[in-house]
């Protein structure tokens, strides 16, 4: 017999050991999200994804899905504070949309539209994070990083352990794997899925900047939730 859980009154089968996200996904229905991705193991740091399960907070990347759960998700409560997370990671960071070549390809602002998201609410941090243009091929911006570990979990499965973070609350930054603590000391190669993973616009591919134009970049005419569903049911390229 089929298992099934409810996600706000849809019933929706699932197989045994997907989580809440996985199962999600397999139907049709969006669960927004930033550091989870389908191909590496999920983290729950971003808690984008938190949930209702049978009254209990959790978050969908992490929670497996198990028989009788009946789960809410597009309420304006969750909605609301996932907006107000969204804000927080803006503020955090250097993530002024306009002046970032990453815009319309960035998983954060994309977000922030799904969610309606028309201002940053609380005040600019302007922590200093040093930028790292030292790698011939791969610039890093650590202040637009949003610490989803994507890069550091891409890179653990390169075998390189490029990546790391560091430190705590406003102190923490993304730190790289070598003496020097300069990126271009380290073995990270232009290839590597971890120059090519990061959600915003921390982590950059040098000399491609603006050669898609606005217009056609990924989020212009499709919103994140269609693209992610798309992604993760398999219909991508990559």
């Amino acid at each position: 017999m089929t298992k099934t859980i409810t996600i706000d009154g849809k019933t929706i089968p699932f197989e045994e050991g997907q989580t809440i996200m996985e199962a999600a996904a397999a139907a049709g229905v969006y669960i927004p999200h930033l550091c989870h991705h389908p191909e590496y193991a999920p983290h729950g740091s971003c808690k984008l994804c938190s949930v209702t399960v049978n009254g209990r907070s959790c978050t969908a990347c992490t929670f497996p899905a198990l028989e009788g759960q009946e789960i809410l998700n597009d309420t304006k409560e969750l909605n609301d504070s996932r907006r107000r997370i969204t804000q927080m990671l803006f503020v955090e960071g250097n993530h002024l949309c306009p002046g970032c070549e990453k815009s319309g390809n960035c998983q954060l602002q994309a977000v922030g539209y799904y969610l309606n998201m028309l201002d940053n609410h609380f005040l600019h941090f302007f922590q200093p994070r040093e930028l790292d243009a030292s790698h011939p091929d791969v610039l890093v911006d650590r202040n637009r990083c949003i610490f989803c570990t994507l890069c550091v979990r891409a890179s653990h499965r390169d075998g390189k352990d490029v990546f790391a973070i560091s430190g705590r609350g406003i102190n923490k930054r993304l730190i790289f794997n070598s003496e020097s603590g300069l990126l271009k000391d380290t073995d990270l190669d232009v290839n590597d899925q971890a120059a090519h993973i990061c959600p915003t616009g921390a982590i950059l591919i040098k000399r491609t900047g603006f050669t898609v134009p606005i217009g056609e970049r990924l989020f212009d005419d499709k919103t994140i939730a269609e693209t992610s569903l798309d992604y993760e049911r398999g219909d991508h390229d990559g």
